[in-house]
């Protein structure tokens, strides 16, 4: 028997683990197993044709709020070109209000509910076999009516007895150029009412030396992310520290994700990776969600905002391991002030990343349970983004949204890491202010239906900021600001600038240039090959130690380049007396 496991990733460097284990628990009865792995930008028609190039029996769908929809249209063409070959489906979408799925998908057969790895074997068992489907726990399917029957839910499964899913050999040379995902443990400890999560009970755990083996087997193997998709790894802190210290003493490279509770690390956790950790191979992904406590209360959230606080501010200062904190717009009891409020609060941390995103009404969820307690609106289909509550009408929403997109080119990519900070903490009074008024500019002339070449992010900035006319903001800095951010987003001398000030005459040009080689102790032929010469109307060196403009002195700027080993390296000299303003560029 032929069976086919697909699924239809957000993106290409995405891999789907589920995938893998139903393959590895299923494939010693089984060994006919192929995994066929498309990106939801894929075509229907291209991903229906690939599929029955194959020549299936059975094909399971691994189904997503991302891409369940897409997945339908193509289970839809398999039926209509493949009568015979049973589908199902599985996955997180389908595992809630199934009868409501099997109503609407006539084409799919049947439906794995939850943890799939032993329900997927026995449903292959009974497909090859007898076709007694009421004996399998966890499975949806029809019955001679066509009617949908529903069986009693499965056990949790002993989590060592499934074998790897990472041992492919398929697998090596792909894992070199995408993510890989990994558990040590299912189940979260917490209720939070807006998570699928919060559905299962209790936390089960991976052997530890089990985890240890095939983490070192992937490492070994070239992988250069992994991430841990555990809802909470640092639950069980003895587990997560051994973790860790086999990370440190093995990574080769590799980059590890967690996604962690801040609030409950312990100050020992933090001083060992503040000490032990090398930079650069730990990310932290921080759910922080909301600061407003009623806010917490009504989804059933416990978060201490001050130790969270506290861990981050650590973390940070180790300047050892990058951190991703998440903000959920629309949940219950917050309007637009408040979580404007949550914005600033959780900004003022400082994140590499600050991902905002919209509440989605999930399946199954205690919160979409009980939408009409809070007069939620949300849309029908995935991925059931709220549309507006009682509190935060869609007018709010679309403005929020505003904050998000500029705040994702803007902050979140760290090309202009110096004019954000003056921007955010002195020329406006707080950073959502900032973010909103620039949304707000962005969406009105229309930038956010087109593309944007770094220079186009670098102008349309400028362009809003000449525009307003506050007296907090000063011109000069943020524009000098803004050139230094620029040149230092480029591994080589710049051909393009996007600015359009007058050269200087080619006296002062040469001067300036003597001047600089000889303060550098440079041959003024190497300067000129791999430098950009530029200046400030006001000291640069005052700007970083003290936060002010001191226009007596303004600064001339050496910007190095050195190729793609070392980047650029900026200095900052005093200007030559006699030298004429304007840009010094050639």
């Amino acid at each position: 028997m032929k069976v086919v496991l697909a699924t239809l990733n957000a993106k290409y460097i995405h891999t789907s683990l589920a995938l893998r284990y139903l393959k590895a628990y299923a494939q010693s009865e089984f060994p006919d197993i192929e995994i066929a792995e498309y990106t939801i930008k894929d075509p229907s028609m291209g991903v229906v044709a690939d599929l029955y190039s194959k020549k299936p029996d059975v094909i399971g769908f691994s189904c997503y709020i991302w891409n369940i929809e897409e997945t339908i249209v193509i289970a839809d063409m398999l039926r209509k070109v493949l009568p015979d070959v049973k589908i199902m489906l599985g996955g997180p979408e389908v595992s809630y209000d199934t009868d409501y799925w099997m109503n609407r998908l006539s084409s799919v057969d049947f439906i794995i509910m939850g943890e799939g790895e032993e329900t997927f074997r026995d449903l292959l068992r009974q497909i090859a076999g007898e076709r007694k489907y009421h004996f399998v726990f966890g499975v949806a399917y029809r019955d001679k009516e066509g009617q949908p029957v529903s069986t009693p839910s499965r056990p949790k499964l002993d989590l060592n007895t499934i074998p790897s899913p990472y041992r492919f050999e398929e697998d090596l040379i792909p894992m070199r150029n995408r993510v890989v995902y990994f558990e040590t443990s299912r189940g979260c400890p917490f209720s939070c009412q807006f998570c699928l999560s919060s559905i299962e009970v209790g936390v089960r755990y991976f052997d530890i030396e089990w985890v240890k083996g095939e983490l070192k087997y992937l490492i070994d193997n070239g992988a250069k992310l992994i991430k841990f998709v555990d809802r909470t790894f640092n639950i069980k802190r003895d587990y997560a520290m051994e973790v860790f210290q086999f990370l440190i003493d093995n990574h080769n490279g590799c980059v590890f994700q967690f996604e962690i509770t801040a609030d409950i690390m312990r100050p020992e956790v933090l001083d060992f990776l503040a000490e032990k950790a090398p930079p650069g191979i730990f990310r932290f992904e921080i759910g922080v969600q909301s600061t407003n406590d009623p806010t917490n209360l009504a989804v059933q959230r416990r978060q201490n905002f001050t130790k969270l606080t506290r861990t981050v501010v650590k973390v940070k200062e180790s300047g050892k391991i990058d951190q991703h904190l998440d903000l959920i717009a629309g949940l219950p009891h917050e309007d637009y002030d408040t979580f404007r409020k949550t914005f600033n609060d959780v900004f003022a941390l400082r994140p590499e990343e600050l991902q905002l995103g919209f509440l989605k009404m999930l399946r199954g969820t205690g919160l979409r349970i009980d939408a009409a307690k809070y007069g939620y609106v949300y849309a029908e289909r995935a991925p059931y983004e709220m549309l507006g509550n009682d509190l935060m009408p869609f007018s709010d929403i679309v403005r929020i949204k505003r904050v998000e997109d500029v705040l994702e080119k803007f902050w979140n990519a760290h090309r202009m890491d110096r004019t954000m900070e003056y921007l955010i903490k002195q020329a406006y009074p707080s950073p959502f202010d900032f973010f909103q008024a620039f949304g707000d500019y962005w969406e009105e002339r229309g930038w956010s239906r087109i593309g944007h070449q770094l220079e186009d992010l670098f102008s349309r900035l400028w362009a809003f900021l000449l525009a307003d006319a506050r007296p907090e903001l000063d011109h000069d800095v943020a524009l000098g600001l803004l050139k230094i951010d620029y040149y230092l987003q480029h591994k080589y001398k710049p051909r393009k600038l996007w600015w359009e000030d007058g050269r200087l005459e080619k006296k002062d040009w040469t001067s300036g240039l003597k001047y600089a080689a000889v303060k550098l102790g440079m041959d003024e032929r190497e300067l000129q090959k791999k430098g950009t010469l530029d200046r400030l109307p006001f000291d640069y060196g005052v700007w970083m130690d003290e936060g002010r403009v001191d226009r007596f002195r303004p600064s001339m700027l050496v910007i190095l380049y050195a190729g793609e080993e070392t980047g650029p390296q900026l200095l900052a000299l005093p200007q030559p007396d006699g030298l004429a303003a304007g840009l010094i560029s050639e």
